[in-house]
């Protein structure tokens, strides 16, 4: 081999040594993946029933920031089963600027209690207030039960009532639920325990408040999740659904998922009726000797 092809070779050999290795490429992160909610989850079996034939009911929806789009769309198929029922979602601003007048209940759906608050403002937040206080309809679900406490400084403090622990991420699961005698009248008789699906939803206890009434439990849960290190035992017979008043108006919040639930569609619907006053308690039939 000629001098000059060695020279030739030795240059080839070092450029292909010095060219850079490509990095192997990570592996493409999965998919977040949607809740699983089985069929089945309480057995096929209608656990809360439709609500009686009522007067029509204007219903507004939050939609903003802290409120993700499927918790509304969940609690809008919920609605479509209500007889004259009509559901309006109104952006943060529009409750500010007094968007709630003409309806008679306003819903705040699941997400983050606190960016709910923050994106309505003090604006927004007084006119919820004066909303219930003069007469209307809170249903707030998990997020929205979140927003109705008096413990935060950012709640609405229209029902009086407090979390148990700040530790909130609890995780989610499929926890068993019981309607109380307090709760049969507003979400009919129910036998034994039902599932409900809960994901980080408040563990109430009674607040502190002097200025406000104390809170009803409807229903109570009788099994937990308590994941990342939360308190242990602190879920089991707190309330699930509660309810109360505020001025003239009323509150119904649950800390569950019913709306989503086989088995407790009609949960959420039963209570914006009550929250809208058009939803009539039933007395327990009297038990037998």
């Amino acid at each position: 081999m000629s001098r000059f092809l060695i020279v030739l070779l030795a240059c080839a050999l070092t450029a292909h040594a010095a060219e850079p290795v490509a990095a192997p490429k990570a592996p493409a992160k999965a998919a977040p993946k949607s809740v699983v909610i089985p069929p089945d989850l309480n057995g096929h079996r209608t656990i809360i029933a439709p609500p009686p034939n009522a007067a029509p009911v204007r219903i507004a929806i939050f939609e903003g920031t802290g409120a993700p789009e499927a918790g509304i769309e969940n609690v809008c198929a919920r609605v479509e089963g209500l007889t004259g029922a009509s559901i309006t979602r109104l952006k943060p601003e529009q409750i500010a600027g007094g968007g709630l007048a003409g309806y008679d209940v306003v819903v705040f759906s699941g997400g983050s209690g606190s960016s709910q608050s923050k994106s309505l403002g003090d604006a927004g937040r007084e006119q919820v207030r004066e909303f219930v206080r003069k007469g209307g309809g809170y249903v707030g679900i998990c997020a929205g039960a979140y927003l109705a406490c008096s413990n935060f400084s950012w709640g609405l403090g229209i029902l009086n009532a407090s979390t148990v622990s700040n530790k909130w991420m609890r995780g989610g699961g499929f926890v068993e639920s019981e309607v109380t005698v307090d709760g049969a009248p507003i979400l009919g008789p129910v036998e034994g325990v039902f599932l409900v699906r809960y994901h980080n939803g408040p563990i109430l206890k009674p607040g502190n408040r002097a200025d406000l009434p104390a809170y009803r439990p409807l229903a109570l849960f009788r099994t937990e999740v308590a994941g990342n290190g939360t308190p242990v035992g602190i879920m089991v017979d707190s309330p699930a659904q509660a309810v109360s008043t505020f001025g003239r108006g009323r509150v119904f919040v649950s800390s569950p998922h019913p709306e989503n639930t086989p088995g407790l569609e009609h949960l959420i619907p039963r209570a914006i009726l009550w929250s809208a006053g058009k939803l009539r308690e039933e007395p327990l039939p009297p038990s037998l000797p």
